[in-house]
């Protein structure tokens, strides 16, 4: 009998897991008796604060802990991130209906587009973009329109280019400054056109904003809800991953325009029973922290790391431009010294696993972020200082060729 296929069509338009890849990589890098400094995946390398940990540890223990939380969080957290926001933008929202608690902003980036979309709607992303901006597209069925982003404009879209017709067909568009993985930075101006498109065009505007405690060399990355009226046309990803070190603890939220927060509140009420009180417990008290100022904003030391990483790669060699924000660097394929014995050509792709393979120095290649992103690789700053000047090291012997 043949079996009917027990895997959906769209998880081919999903693209190859490169992550799945690189750990692959690194799989036969060690088996090559390789050491290796993993700069690949964006997570934080600190734990939270010791305030945070506690308050997670005494929630766990209480015994009331353990019913199904609710699907769109608990009040008490949704109204601690209505006062950061204020706090933090001076944008006013509704912690009833204009945010929705999350499982890390991803959940959220993965489920808004089977919220808001039917099938053969158009979506505008970036690219290169950050994976899940596309994947969420593929899995709801909808059509990606992709926005260009490149170095000449320093990775700003060139919003003029873009045909009427499409801003007048696609359901929403999404962009994220800082942005993963391309590091740049965006000012009033830009979202304040952005908020103007859509008003006269009719779509919703989702800003990602993972990376707002990020910033270097004293830029301050703004809401786009601190706009006039883009509560009217926009909703915003806000992650606590990044900015209080609680990737693993998976605690976010979407805020802004009501009608879309209710739609992503009212798919997730069917799908799952929200984050676990205890990590809401621990989000509140990280909220409180960056508004009191006892915790070191994280910005600081990914600074301090981008500046040693940088400086030692130029020493070595391999001259980039420090970015403005992020924990990443997006850096333009180096000049190599030597050739594949294969004669191929240095790609991202390429240049990632012989880099990996050779000196065990793990960055994610470009292409991965979409076909934008060749002639690049994305470089994590999530290894305390020593190793990157290690790192920074193994990249000079490779890229001359040498053993290390």
């Amino acid at each position: 009998m043949a079996y009917k296929s027990w895997r959906s069509s769209k998880l081919e338009r999903l693209g190859s897991s490169i992550f799945a890849e690189v750990a692959a990589w690194k799989e036969e890098a060690a088996r090559g008796g390789m050491t290796v400094i993993d700069l690949g995946i964006g997570s934080p390398d600190s734990p939270p604060t010791e305030a945070v940990r506690k308050a997670l540890s005494e929630a766990v223990l209480k015994t009331d802990r353990y019913a199904y939380p609710s699907s769109q969080g608990s009040l008490a957290f949704r109204q601690q991130a209505a006062r950061w926001m204020d706090w933090r933008f001076g944008v006013t929202v509704d912690p009833q209906d204009e945010i929705v608690t999350l499982m890390g902003s991803q959940d959220g980036l993965a489920h808004l587009a089977l919220a808001l979309c039917d099938a053969g709607d158009q979506v505008v992303v970036p690219d290169p973009g950050y994976p899940i901006y596309s994947a969420a597209l593929a899995l709801a069925g909808v059509e990606p329109i992709l926005l260009p982003l490149r170095a000449e404009n320093g990775f700003m879209p060139d919003l003029d280019a873009v045909p009427v017709p499409v801003w007048e067909n696609v359901k929403f568009v999404l962009l994220g400054y800082p942005a993963n993985p391309i590091t740049a930075t965006a000012d009033a101006s830009f979202f304040e056109k952005m908020v103007a498109l859509a008003k006269q065009h009719g779509f919703l505007l989702v800003h990602d904003l993972a990376y707002s405690e990020m910033g270097f060399d004293g830029v301050k990355s703004m809401s786009v809800l601190q706009i006039d009226g883009a509560k009217d046309v926009a909703v915003e990803f806000h992650s606590l991953s990044k900015s209080f070190n609680m990737a693993g603890c998976r605690i976010g939220f979407l805020v802004g325009n009501s009608t879309a927060v209710g739609a992503l509140r009212e798919l997730k009420a069917n799908i799952d029973y929200g984050v676990f009180g205890a990590v809401q417990e621990a989000g509140i008290v990280a909220l409180e922290e960056g508004m009191s100022g006892s915790m070191e904003p994280v910005g600081k030391l990914y600074e301090q790391r981008r500046d040693r990483f940088i400086e030692a790669l130029a020493a070595e060699g391999w001259h980039i431009e420090k970015p403005k924000a992020t924990m990443f660097v997006w850096a333009p394929l180096p000049q190599m010294d030597w050739s594949l014995e294969d004669g191929a050509t240095w790609d991202s792709r390429r240049i990632s696993r012989e880099m990996l393979i050779r000196v065990g120095v793990a960055v994610i290649p470009g292409d991965a972020f979409g076909s934008e992103g060749e002639g690049f690789v994305r470089i994590a700053l999530v290894e305390e200082e020593s190793k990157l000047l290690e790192a920074a090291r193994r990249i000079g012997a490779f890229i001359r060729g040498e053993q290390i």
